[in-house]
């Protein structure tokens, strides 16, 4: 009963982190920070379109890009980290403990299509949580040009985020899709269509290869949907 209590509380939080992407909220959880520029609330319509509408520029120089332009590590809602809310979000059978942590889970992961089981302690790093849009990469596409506070909401953000296979992202580090993409083929049409809805949600622009490649990937996928969450 107590279990199930916490998982329905896991639910809860990340209904609740849904809906506060779009306005970030300092630890004490009571002075609201409003996003300047205004961040676009949602995405909607097919990532090929939204694509069309991203601004096409060179790389910024990477000067001054460090882990903690967007936040010292995970943010906390309510007690529970967006590590262990994504964990909870993507894994299936998950066991959760009274700390709000993810102990037990299977992942199907979308960048390799391997099984992969997790267990908090023995394996944590088998599975980690990627920023489908590389934060390196953000920072040098007009990320510098947020303030902190859309940086941290950037980087704690449902939409920006996806457990996958650790040596995966490790492999991935900070490339674009013109320099990486999952090797498992039948989840490239999601991760380029991930990539334009966080772009065009934190007004973040694309290098000429990187479109280039999001558009060799969705000519197979014309109609491939922006995700929301």
């Amino acid at each position: 009963m107590y279990a199930h209590k916490i998982r329905r509380s896991f639910v809860a939080l990340v209904v609740a982190l849904l809906v506060v992407v779009g306005l970030f909220f300092h630890p004490d959880l009571r002075q609201p920070v409003l996003s300047s520029p205004p961040v676009t609330a949602s995405p909607s319509g097919s990532a090929a379109e939204a694509l069309l509408h991203l601004d096409v520029k060179g790389r910024a120089p990477k000067t001054g890009y460090a882990r903690t332009q967007f936040g010292d590590g995970w943010a906390t809602q309510q007690g529970c980290d967006t590590r262990n809310i994504i964990l909870h979000r993507d894994l299936s059978g998950v066991t959760v403990n009274d700390k709000c942590q993810v102990e037990t889970g299977t992942l199907n992961d979308p960048y390799t299509g391997k099984t992969i089981s997790f267990e908090r302690g023995v394996n944590s790093s088998a599975i980690q949580i990627d920023h489908v849009v590389a934060l390196g990469d953000a920072w040098q596409t007009g990320a510098q040009q947020l303030t902190p506070a859309q940086r941290q909401q950037l980087a704690n953000d449902p939409l920006e985020l996806l457990a996958v296979d650790g040596p995966a992202n490790q492999q991935k580090s900070d490339g674009d899709a013109a320099t990486w993409l999952p090797p498992n083929k039948v989840f490239r049409c999601q991760y380029v269509a991930r990539q334009v809805a966080v772009k065009q949600k934190y007004h973040l622009w694309v290098t000429s290869a990187e479109k280039e490649a999001i558009v060799s990937v969705l000519s197979a996928c014309s109609g491939q949907a922006l995700p929301i969450t």
